[in-house]
């Protein structure tokens, strides 16, 4: 028998007027003990829809299942449960994608984890916080004894994400429910988390149902895989058999978007942008006149080269200096050092100038488009600007071209922020960023909050524009993967400095710094990562 089995799962909701709408439908899903199962799709496919009914954490009554659903733990019925409250947190353990929404802002978290055991298990307050240190140290979290009096926001995000699987684990559960655990973290983090996972999956013979959009991290960790779209599993099967043979064209999709290859322009040309010796620098520590003593280096002596119609892609982790740098290009922050653009010092440029040389689209498009102005106010804004002459019209024609160069229909023109997708959005951010007609477009992670085939819709959207435009890119992230798709050369940042940069052909087919090392690796889609993971299981 399944350790867990779900049948004929429909999830739905109810509408204030009366009305029903189902969102997940007719879901039929197994997890044995000792397994990882995997569930791929986009936003809105319903993966974490199913994961959440599991633990009983839907919006119930608003939210309700079909008549013949069952989702059975141990043979035992969970939906409708009185024990479910037992079941939750001691047999399964839930870990949500923000670490940050899952931890009390006001307490420590040494009480945070010792309260599952206090609940759960009846252990004293003392035997709890001692429990607690341990299960910080298993989860590899350094300096434990005193890391238990931390308040979550004196951590990093992956600090976060091992207190929150602390506390998942601390009962020892059977089950492991993970919603897209590594997407908020760095590719190196996201593979020490991927890592930890397997060791206290291992120690503690648990199973996994781990969700994700992220095929390279399905094929992994994963022993079977489901792959759900519109609210329903339209595929599923052993990992390698997905992946070596896909059946549904959705699945073969989702795989060939993973795998994005980079495609060269003949543009050759001279340098649009230089930068020699820059240095970006914060107070760190103060006397007690309040004169700066110390100061931190968020970019330190960095220089390189940007070439026409060409793309500089800036690797690293968060912290590296690599959206302090893109700061930097825009004026944003003091810094030593020069700039130029097309020769001139961009010290020399008004505000206008430089914006009119260079945009910036950032990574979250929501927050970036003002939720107050139509699709088209928000593109034509900058031709104001820059064309107060004019005419409406012609400005309204312009507006037009760009939705249609991004791939978006006429009837965007009036729409607001809000009723457009996170593809569309981004699409959107490229579109204003394009009416100025810059010469250098700053692309600050700009695919790393969309699910993986929209983010290769966005590369390849980029790569069409570049060819047609002569555009040049710097493009800065951590994704390797999209860093390999679009990039022609890639700077490495660490710790404010470049620490490698070469052609992008040759530095991932010999990198010479182990850090560039380290990174490739981390993000690397391995079959033998995928073996030496069910070795792991």
């Amino acid at each position: 028998m399944a350790l867990l089995e779900i049948r004929k799962l429909t999830i739905g909701f109810r509408h204030e007027d009366g009305g029903k709408y189902s969102v997940v439908k007719n879901v039929n899903l197994e997890l044995n003990r000792g397994e990882v199962l995997g569930i791929v799709g986009e936003s809105g496919s319903g993966k974490s829809l199913t994961a959440l009914s599991i633990v009983g954490l839907l919006p119930y009554p608003k939210a309700y299942h079909g008549k013949e659903s069952s989702i059975k733990f141990s043979g035992v019925e969970l939906l409708d449960n009185r024990s479910l409250n037992e079941i939750r947190g001691q047999k399964i353990g839930f870990v949500f994608q923000e670490p940050m929404s899952s931890l009390n802002p006001l307490h420590k978290i040494g009480d945070q984890i010792a309260e599952n055991l206090l609940v759960h298990q009846k252990m004293s307050k003392k035997a709890s916080l001692s429990e607690a240190i341990n299960l910080l140290k298993l989860t590899g979290i350094k300096d434990a004894e005193h890391k238990i009096n931390a308040y979550p926001h004196e951590l990093s995000g992956g600090q976060r994400q091992r207190v929150v699987i602390a506390m998942a684990v601390a009962n020892r559960p059977d089950i492991l429910i993970l919603d897209e655990p590594t997407t908020a973290l760095d590719v190196t983090i996201a593979a020490q988390i991927l890592e930890l996972l397997k060791k206290l999956k291992r120690q503690m013979n648990m199973s996994f149902i781990f969700i994700s959009h992220d095929l390279n991290i399905i094929r992994r960790i994963c022993d079977r895989v489901a792959v759900m779209r519109n609210g329903k599993i339209i595929e599923q099967g052993k990992v390698e058999d997905i992946f070596e043979h896909p059946e549904n064209s959705y699945t073969k999709s989702l795989i060939y978007s993973s795998n994005l290859l980079k495609k060269n322009n003949n543009i050759k040309s001279g340098f649009v942008l230089t930068a020699r010796g820059l240095k970006v620098k914060f107070p760190l520590k103060k006397s007690f006149w309040g004169r700066v003593t110390e100061y931190f280096y968020a970019v330190d002596g960095v220089s390189f080269k940007l070439k026409k119609g060409k793309t500089l892609g800036v690797v690293g982790e968060s912290g590296s200096g690599k959206t302090t740098l893109a700061h930097t290009l825009m004026q944003l922050v003091d810094f030593d050092g020069k700039i130029a653009i097309e020769g001139k010092d961009i010290r020399q440029m008004t505000r206008l100038e430089l914006a009119k040389k260079v945009q910036i689209v950032f990574q979250d498009p929501f927050n970036s488009l003002n939720p107050r102005m139509t699709a088209g106010e928000i593109i034509g804004e900058g031709l104001k600007i820059h064309h107060k002459n004019m005419a409406s019209d012609e400005q309204k024609n312009i507006v037009g071209r760009l939705l249609k160069e991004v791939g978006l229909k006429d009837d965007a023109f009036d729409k607001y922020p809000h009723e457009f997708s996170g593809g569309q959005r981004q699409r959107i951010a490229i579109a204003r960023a394009l009416a100025v007609e810059p010469d250098i477009l700053i692309l600050d992670e700009p695919t790393t909050a969309l699910d993986v085939t929209i983010a290769a819709q966005i590369i390849k959207l980029l790569q069409k524009i570049q060819r047609e435009r002569e555009l040049s890119y710097l493009f800065i992230s951590h994704d390797m993967r999209a860093v390999r798709a679009l990039a022609d050369d890639i700077a490495v940042m660490k710790d404010g400095k470049i620490v490698e940069m070469n052609n992008a052909q040759q530095l991932f087919k010999k990198p010479q710094h182990s850090y560039t090392k380290y990174l490739i690796e981390a993000s690397a889609d391995k079959k033998s990562s995928h073996q030496a993971t069910k070795r792991v299981g």
